[in-house]
């Protein structure tokens, strides 16, 4: 159908050029030029909110041909010869945002006694159709095969904005100008939105010649909020799914980016009322919209990348405001990992951060611009190359100046070297990175003293989970575990020196440049606190980590805390003498208790129920940031010294621990994929064995198998595949329990005989790990 259709547009608009050139033997070079597609713009030029008269030549002329055609030939006109204007809408020239305001402009421009008064607003019909009416022409139309209601209905409805307005509006004159209610009768858009694509042919084509007529009708004036309505319906229509619609969808978007913002802050809050499947289904009608573009099967389906550059730009404008919905919403209405375009996967990202960080958020298009689209796969990738670049200049210079001086060039000198005392592991391991601190950002290599051997990975591995196991231990004193969330919080205990909470910090850098997967904790907010501010401040007195945070963030840390504090915002009784608070609070450190004023003479100020929520905020903020300044403070300045770089301006706090701790969702069958065998092959009796015990492991004995073999029950960032796992055979008796290397990800299985036999063995080493079975 789509083959048919190209061709007979093709040639209709042929022969429409053919007899505008016999009546226009020359056309003008302005008129050339309005035909092209000007590149979009990252800000919308002044008064593309507004529209004026636009002249399309070619294409208004064909429509004025085809609709004379349809008034003479009466109702019986067929819809087949309007198929053409579908197909061949790419030929159309957009519509110029800057045309048009010039002539809206010199219209003010003119003396009052030559001006023409503006017409009066255009009265919305009134289309008094239902829900119910309208699934009953649906169902006898489906009945008899007679579908001549059903398409006066979509021809009308979709003819003009103000028909749309008709037919969706709940009541078609009221203004609802509130950005909380679109006045869009939802449950009937939905309803024919899912008929459409049931329909015959001939309807689904007339939609799309009516929204052709609509984005091409000339606008006088700023757009509406009856015109937001219409593009907040469009925007919907699920036939955007086929590339034969492309051209349309694209300039629906390109027209809904250049809105004003205060419209667009409409569309936002419109947005947020979606249902979550609608949200999501629009989401990625426009990710593939992008990726179709990017790399189309059919290249000949669409105009040449050089014609419509402003397509990618637009779709990503328009993603924008669907994200910035989505992080409006609490809970947000879909993960922010399904904004994630994982064909951008394949791109040079290299090349489109330089021209991010060359000409920022500027006209010049970057997905950049756009960070909730590209995956934290891609972030990571583009932090570390910025990082390598970095070291490679470190490097280059430290042998430049070894040759000037004319000394031995000693190869060492590419690589952060690590000599550190197993008894003394923390405190040899601050003292040398502390000394080796400009040598951060090269490549990390291990090497414990008086111990043969060299670093092929697994040393440095081991460092890694041996620091982080001391440094964590509540004996140590420096963090405090909290059983209720399940995570690690700053001591608030004061001390002269925090040098070891900037190790912590720098171990977590180190960890992500190294693409270590650290098995630590944190709650949430302490990745929000890290990107506070995501660059470092020049300025030494400006402070770092100071994050804005509500009581949901004290909820993912202290939970119990939290409900008391949520309780006594809701409590419906007397608060100063139920409660008997003040502006003073208490907390232990190294068993002494002490008070702190949340505010000046706070211990005076009771707690009311008009100041209580300035109360818990200020509380919030004391627990979260205020009490452990310091101790976070160092922390930030450890893991930015080696992680520095303009790419965490891409990241998402949740992004941060992911590459920090690695993701939680455990995909066991792309594990077995990807494992790799030493001593059996995957045919073997007992490697069978193994993935039919595992594949039926509850999850969180698949943890525990994860955990057991790599020391962190979490997968990197690049997936299974780069956890490098292992199996190993071990000729013992089998009697012996599997044993695990988890410096190597490396499980060692004796031959065992039996499946029964296996999952014993197996589910008691690795219930049992911690302690034992690692080495």
């Amino acid at each position: 159908m789509s083959h048919e259709i190209a061709t007979q547009a093709r040639h209709a608009i042929e022969e429409n050029q053919l007899n505008m050139n016999e009546r226009n033997v020359s056309v003008s070079t302005e008129e050339r030029e309005r035909e092209r597609l000007p590149p979009i713009l990252n800000q919308p030029p002044s008064g593309l909110d507004r529209g004026a008269k636009q002249h399309f030549p070619s294409f208004s002329s064909f429509i004025s041909t085809v609709n004379s055609k349809r008034a003479s030939e009466g109702p019986g006109f067929s819809t087949q010869c309007l198929l053409p204007a579908v197909r061949h809408v790419r030929d159309l020239p957009p519509i110029c945002a800057d045309a048009r305001q010039k002539q809206r402009i010199s219209i003010h421009t003119l003396p009052p006694e030559v001006k023409a008064p503006f017409p009066t607003d255009p009265v919305i019909p009134l289309r008094t159709k239902t829900v119910k009416e309208f699934q009953e022409d649906i169902e006898n139309a489906m009945a008899s095969g007679h579908w001549k209601a059903v398409h006066e209905f979509y021809l009308t409805t979709f003819d003009s904005f103000l028909e749309l307005n008709g037919a969706f509006k709940k009541e078609a004159n009221a203004p609802f100008n509130t950005i909380e209610d679109s006045g869009i009768n939802t449950k009937f858009v939905n309803a024919v939105y899912d008929a459409l694509l049931y329909t015959p042919p001939d309807i689904q084509k007339s939609v799309l010649r009516g929204i052709i007529n609509s984005l091409l009708r000339e606008w006088k004036g700023p757009r509406t909020k009856d015109d937001l309505r219409a593009y907040f319906v469009l925007v919907q229509n699920p036939q955007y799914t086929s590339t034969a619609t492309y051209v349309i969808f694209a300039h629906l978007l390109r027209q809904i980016a250049g809105l004003a913002e205060a419209d667009h802050h409409f569309l936002v809050h419109w947005f947020k009322k979606l249902s979550q499947r609608r949200f999501k289904q629009l989401v990625e009608r426009l990710l593939q919209f992008i990726s179709t573009r990017l790399f189309p099967a059919r290249p000949e389906e669409l105009p040449p990348m050089a014609k419509c550059s402003w397509w990618i730009p637009s779709a990503a404008r328009v993603l924008a405001l669907l994200n910035a919905a989505n992080s409006l919403s609490t809970p947000p209405i879909i993960s922010f990992t399904d904004f994630y375009n994982h064909t951008l996967d394949h791109i040079d990202i290299m090349e489109d951060y330089h021209t991010w960080q060359t000409h920022g958020n500027s006209n010049r298009f970057s997905f950049c611009q756009f960070p909730f689209i590209l995956s934290a796969a891609v972030k990571k990738a583009v932090i570390q190359r910025d990082s390598e670049q970095q070291m490679i200049r470190m490097a280059r210079q430290s042998l430049v100046d070894k040759v000037s001086r004319r000394q031995r060039v000693d190869m060492s000198l590419l690589f952060l070297n690590i000599r550190v005392r197993r008894p003394q592991l923390v405190s040899d391991s601050l003292d040398e990175l502390t000394r080796k601190r400009v040598d951060l950002k090269k490549k990390l290599k291990v090497t414990f003293v008086g111990e043969a051997g060299l670093d092929m990975g697994g040393l440095t591995k081991e460092w890694f989970l041996l620091l982080i196991r001391q440094i964590f231990h509540t004996d140590y004193g420096m963090f405090t575990y909290l059983k209720d969330s399940h995570c690690h919080w700053f001591s608030s205990w004061k001390c002269d020196n925090y040098s070891e909470f900037r190790l912590v910090g720098t171990l977590m850098g180190l960890a992500v440049y190294n693409s270590i997967t650290l098995d630590i904790r944190f709650p949430p907010c302490c990745y929000k606190k890290l990107l506070s501010p995501p660059i470092v401040p020049c300025d030494q007195n400006t402070p770092v980590g100071m994050a804005t945070l509500t009581l949901d963030d004290l909820h993912q840390t202290m939970p119990d805390l939290a409900r008391g504090l949520g309780e006594l915002l809701s409590y419906e009784g007397n608060v100063e003498e139920d409660f008997c608070l003040t502006f003073q609070v208490s907390q232990e450190e190294l068993g002494t208790i002490k008070s702190y004023n949340l505010k000046p003479g706070g211990d005076k100020i009771q707690v009311t129920k008009q100041n209580r929520k300035e109360y818990v905020q200020l509380y919030v903020d004391f627990l979260l940031n205020k009490s452990i300044y310091k101790q976070f403070a160092s922390f930030y300045y450890g893991f930015h010294s080696v992680c520095a770089s303009n790419a965490l301006m891409l990241l998402r706090p949740e992004e941060v621990e992911i590459l920090v701790c690695g993701s939680p969702e455990l995909d066991m069958a792309a594990l077995q994929k990807a494992a790799q065998y030493e001593g059996y092959s995957k045919t073997d009796p007992t490697i069978r064995c193994f993935w039919d015990v595992v594949l039926g492991f509850p999850l969180e004995m698949q943890k525990k198998l994860l955990h057991f073999t790599t020391g962190s029950d979490r997968v990197p960032v690049g997936g299974m595949a780069d956890l490098n796992f292992k199996i190993a055979k071990i000729d013992v008796s089998t009697e012996w329990l599997p044993v695990s290397h988890t410096c190597f990800n490396q499980i060692c299985l004796p031959p065992y005989k039996s499946k029964k036999e296996l999952k014993q063995k197996l589910t008691i080493a690795i219930s049992n790990a911690e302690g034992f079975g690692l080495e």
